[in-house]
C-alpha cells in the first residue's frame, strides 16, 4: 500500500470512528444535558538525528477525544485516549461520561457559563506531498553530507474534529512536516527550521545552505558588544519569537478589560504601533482549524492590528458573556492562533546594507514580560547574532540580554519590514503534535535596547 493511500486510509478511518462514537455518546444523554465532543488524532513520522545520523525514529498513530459535559448550569470536561475500536471504546466512554456526572453533580453554578449552541459545519482538507517514509533519512542527511546536523523531523497528518448535542459538526485535517535543526561547529551552533507542506530537495538544500553560511560566520573573531541601543535586524524566525508576546494577553479581550493587557494603551486609542505593520489572524494558511473547542467558527481572516491600530482583540465566548462583549470565534485562551504579518519593502539582499552598524539577531529565547504596564519584553540573543559595520558582518557576539517596549519596538523604531515571509510553525510535540504558528517577515528596528 502506497503511503498516499494509507494517509487517506487513516483520515477516513478517524472520521468514521468519531462519527460512531459520538453519535453513540450524544444518544445516551439525558433531558437536562447538553454535550460537546472534540476528537484530536494524529499519524506522524518522527525522526531524530545526530551528528547527521538517526539517533531515534517511530512512526506514532494516536487518537483522543475530550468531552465536555454542561448540565444545570456547571460544566465538567474530562479526556482520554482511543483504541480505534468501536466496540471498546464505547464502553470506555460511557465510563468518562459516567465520571462527568459524578463530578457536575457537586460543583457550583458556574455564573458565565457558555449555552451550547448548534454554530453549523464545516469540513477542510489540507492535503501535502510528503515525503515517503523509507525517503525521509536519505533526503535530510545527504545535503547534509559533512554537517553535524542535530534536530527532530515530524510529519504527516494531523486531525481535529468537533461536534455537540445542539446538531454542529466541524472536521479538519491537514498534512505537514517540520524539520526543526541545528549545526555544530563544536560548541558554536546555527540553527534552522525547514517546514512545510510539501517536501522539496531544493528548498531544503537552500534552507540548510543558508544556516550552513551563519555557522560558517560564527568562526569570525567574536565581538564584545557593550550594553547599549543598537540598530537591529530581527531575522524571520526572531521577529516571529518576539511577536509571540502577542499571545500573552495583549490581544487578550479579557485582559483588557481585566486592567491586564500590555496593550492596553492601544485598546484604548491612547496610542497606536508602526503604520508599517499589519497583523492578521489569517486561517487560510492551513495551520490550525478555524473553529475552537466550543466548535465556533473564526473568520478566515481576522484583522488584529491594520497600519499600527488595533483593529479587533479576540474575544472568546466566556468573554463575550462576562463582558458584554461581541464573540469573534477566538480561543478561551484568546491568543492568536494562525498570526500572519503583512511584509514590507526591504529586500532580503538588502539588509545587511539597510543594517549597517548594528545587531543581526537569527533567534531570541527566554522571552517574558518585564513591564507589561508598558509592554515591556526582556529575552535572550540565541544562536547566530552577529555584530555589523557598514553592511558587512564583522563577528558573532556573546548572548545579550535585551529590554524593549513593544510600543517602541513595533511603533516609532520600526524602521522596515522584508519582503520576504517564513512560516514558523509549532514544534510542540508533547502528548501529540501540536497545531499553530505564523508568517512573518524579518524587521529593522532602530535602538533596540540591551542591558546585560
Amino acid at each position: 500500500m502506497s503511503a498516499a493511500i494509507r494517509r487517506e486510509d487513516f483520515i477516513d478511518r478517524v472520521r468514521e470512528h468519531f462519527n460512531t462514537l459520538s453519535s453513540y455518546l450524544l444518544s445516551q444523554l439525558n433531558v437536562d444535558e447538553e454535550l460537546t465532543i472534540n476528537v484530536a488524532a494524529e499519524e506522524s513520522l518522527f525522526v531524530r538525528f545526530n551528528s547527521n545520523r538517526v539517533r531515534q525514529n517511530t512512526d506514532v498513530e494516536q487518537i483522543g477525544i475530550s468531552v465536555r459535559l454542561q448540565s444545570k448550569g456547571r460544566t465538567v470536561e474530562k479526556s482520554r485516549s482511543l483504541g480505534g475500536n468501536a466496540e471498546a471504546d464505547r464502553p470506555a466512554l460511557m465510563h468518562l461520561l459516567a465520571q462527568c456526572r459524578d463530578e457536575v453533580a457537586v460543583l457550583p453554578l458556574d455564573p458565565n457559563q457558555v449555552s451550547i449552541e448548534n454554530n453549523g459545519t464545516s469540513s477542510e482538507e489540507f492535503r501535502g506531498t510528503l515525503l515517503a517514509a523509507e525517503d525521509v533519512v536519505g533526503a535530510v542527511v545527504s545535503p547534509a553530507a559533512g554537517c553535524d546536523l542535530a534536530g527532530l523531523y515530524a510529519g504527516g497528518i494531523v486531525i481535529r474534529g468537533n461536534c455537540n448535542s445542539k446538531g454542529q459538526r466541524h472536521w479538519f485535517a491537514t498534512e505537514t512536516f517540520f524539520l526543526d535543526y541545528s549545526i555544530y561547529n563544536g560548541p558554536q551552533a546555527a540553527k534552522g527550521c525547514y517546514a512545510g507542506a510539501r517536501w522539496s530537495s531544493a528548498e531544503w538544500k537552500s534552507n540548510l545552505g543558508r544556516t550552513q553560511t551563519l555557522l560558517a560566520l560564527l568562526a569570525k573573531p567574536q565581538q564584545d558588544v557593550k550594553p547599549g541601543a543598537y540598530r537591529t535586524y530581527l531575522a524571520p524566525r526572531a521577529f516571529a519569537d518576539l511577536l509571540g508576546m502577542l499571545g500573552w494577553g495583549a490581544l487578550s479581550a479579557a485582559a483588557w478589560k481585566q486592567g491586564r493587557s500590555p496593550f492596553k494603551k492601544l485598546a484604548e486609542n491612547e496610542t497606536r504601533l508602526s503604520p508599517l505593520l499589519s497583523i492578521d489572524e489569517n486561517f487560510a494558511l492551513g495551520l490550525t482549524p478555524r473553529f475552537n473547542d466550543l466548535g465556533e467558527m473564526s473568520a478566515t481572516r481576522l484583522p488584529l492590528i491594520e497600519e499600527g491600530a488595533l483593529k479587533t482583540l479576540l474575544v472568546s465566548s466566556r468573554t463575550a458573556k462576562e463582558y458584554d462583549l461581541g464573540a469573534n470565534g477566538a480561543s478561551e485562551g484568546e491568543g492568536p492562533r494562525a498570526m500572519d504579518v503583512k511584509t514590507g519593502a526591504l529586500a532580503e539582499a538588502d539588509v545587511l546594507q539597510a543594517l549597517g552598524t548594528g545587531l543581526y539577531l537569527s533567534n531570541l529565547h527566554y522571552l517574558n514580560w518585564s513591564d507589561p504596564v508598558s509592554a515591556r519584553v526582556t529575552g535572550m540573543t540565541r544562536y547566530a547574532c552577529f555584530w555589523v559595520e557598514g553592511g558587512e558582518i564583522v563577528g558573532p557576539i556573546r548572548d545579550l540580554r535585551w529590554d524593549e517596549s513593544l510600543y517602541s519596538a513595533l511603533g516609532s523604531k520600526l524602521m522596515a519590514l522584508t519582503t520576504h515571509a517564513e512560516i514558523d510553525p509549532a514544534v510542540d510535540t508533547y502528548y501529540r503534535r501540536a497545531l499553530g504558528g505564523s508568517r512573518t517577515p524579518g524587521a529593522l528596528i532602530d535602538d533596540f535596547s540591551f542591558t546585560l
